[in-house]
């Protein structure tokens, strides 16, 4: 037997793993009960979206993540994942109607099909791929009842099948009102897996699914807090945030009641959302991290109900911020805003006090958002306990947020809205929306 130069060998070792290698990923059923199988062993998915530190991903307990979209920086985050023993759902981005696409026109389908051909082929062979998501929210916030939309999603699963048929397709909607389920049942027969985007709703999604007439198995691609458009608002109508400590909460009881309750039936797993920082509405609402990086209660949550121990230290807590007085006041007024809070392990906490205005629009689906102007200069006096304001001149909505750090850099994070609002004007009525950057 001829011996294989080292020089061949090593070109040899840092080949593509074969599909065979990467391992086959089937929907296994068995009387009702429904399991993700990768070369016959379950695998249930733990899992999130974002992409804030592999690494913390797989030391919480995760083992997988979704993507939304394929590019040049796909295959790199699969090198780093498998790198952490970590499976990711590689979605495809199908246009959505709502920015003008037309699922009508045949070359921009058609267009849209070779993209994901393509990134098939260039990234089927790569280990970490655990299976192939096409679209996200595509058929819109309406019925989602336009049989295109559902006739091109499947001509896709389709494709994808012949290309790759060691890997299960998944698509995944906006909840599952209207016509969702039935057009997925009817028109998808090459979709495996009904992904579900589902926040208020998460809790009771299994008794919900069913009764809308699923079928397949789904998972739970999105969960989290309840969404900005679920929570009550101010008489101006800014959407009022749950506090970091709240919302981890919400994460339990969500997993509990919506995966952890169907999991020997239909539920495959889920993907908590946003594993990152995000700036929707405000740069804090869905991150389950904060853009410093540093980790919230919500990561605490989902640490221990994928690994089954809670961390052994834990982010702060806040019982409460609020503002003494009125909501709406006039320019130079001080307002006073107060904190409780603590560390579950008892150190003490640094409070770092931001005053920011209102986003300009209340954008859904994940629409990019800029960022808001800051302004410290409101901010004259603060300490642990609470922060003394004086309100800008300009008139418009703002927001006073407290984020809460103990000594290891855990923290969690409040705010409360504020408007701004002339003396002849009519003191919490339809205020503007947003502040002018000074």
């Amino acid at each position: 037997m001829k011996l294989i130069p080292l020089v061949l060998l090593a070109l040899m070792c840092s080949w593509p793993a074969s599909p065979a290698e990467a391992g086959d990923i089937q929907v296994a059923e068995r009387h009702g009960n429904h399991t993700l199988t990768i070369d016959g062993e379950p695998f249930f998915m733990l899992g999130a979206g974002g992409d804030a530190g592999l690494d913390r991903l797989a030391a919480a307990g995760g083992n997988a993540l979704r993507t939304w979209g394929v590019g040049p920086e796909t295959r790199d985050l699969l090198d780093r994942a498998h790198e952490h023993g970590l499976k990711v759902a590689v979605g495809f981005w199908l246009a959505h109607a709502r920015h003008g696409f037309d699922y009508g026109d045949v070359d921009a389908v058609a267009a849209q099909k070779a993209k994901v051909r393509e990134g098939v082929l260039t990234l089927k062979d790569h280990p970490a791929v655990l299976m192939w998501v096409l679209g996200n929210e595509m058929e819109g916030f309406g019925e989602g009842d336009d049989v295109r939309i559902w006739e091109h999603v499947q001509d896709l699963a389709a494709m994808v099948k012949q290309l790759d048929a060691t890997r299960p397709r998944m698509t995944v909607t906006t909840e599952i009102g209207g016509a969702r389920v039935a057009m997925i049942n009817k028109h998808c027969p090459d979709i495996d897996i009904h992904g579900i985007n589902s926040y208020g709703g998460a809790q009771n999604l299994p008794k919900r699914y069913r009764e809308a007439g699923g079928v397949k198995p789904y998972m739970i691609t999105e969960f989290g807090p309840l969404g900005t458009w679920e929570v009550g608002k101010t008489p101006w109508g800014a959407p009022i945030e749950p506090t970091s400590t709240e919302k981890a909460g919400f994460y339990r009881a969500s997993y509990e009641g919506g995966v952890l309750s169907e999991k020997d039936g239909l539920c495959l797993g889920s993907f908590a959302f946003f594993w990152g920082d995000k700036q929707e509405v405000t740069a804090t609402w869905f991150g389950m991290f904060l853009p410093d990086g540093s980790k919230t209660a919500a990561v605490d949550i989902m640490t221990e109900l994928w690994s089954g121990s809670p961390p052994a230290d834990r982010a702060p807590s806040i019982a409460s911020l609020a503002v003494e007085g009125p909501a709406t006041r006039e320019p130079g007024a001080e307002v006073r805003a107060n904190l409780k809070a603590q560390d579950p392990e008892g150190e003490a906490l640094r409070v770092v006090w931001r005053f920011k205005a209102e986003a300009r629009e209340y954008l859904m689906g994940g629409d990019a958002e800029p960022v808001v102007p800051e302004f410290p200069e409101v901010i004259v006096d603060s300490d642990e306990g609470g922060a003394t304001l004086v309100m800008p001149e300009t008139p418009g909505a703002y927001r006073i947020f407290a984020f809460v750090y103990d000594p290891s850099g855990h923290a969690a994070v409040a705010n409360v809205p504020l408007l701004v609002e002339a003396a002849s004007e009519n003191a919490g009525g339809d205020g503007p929306r947003g502040a002018e950057a000074e």
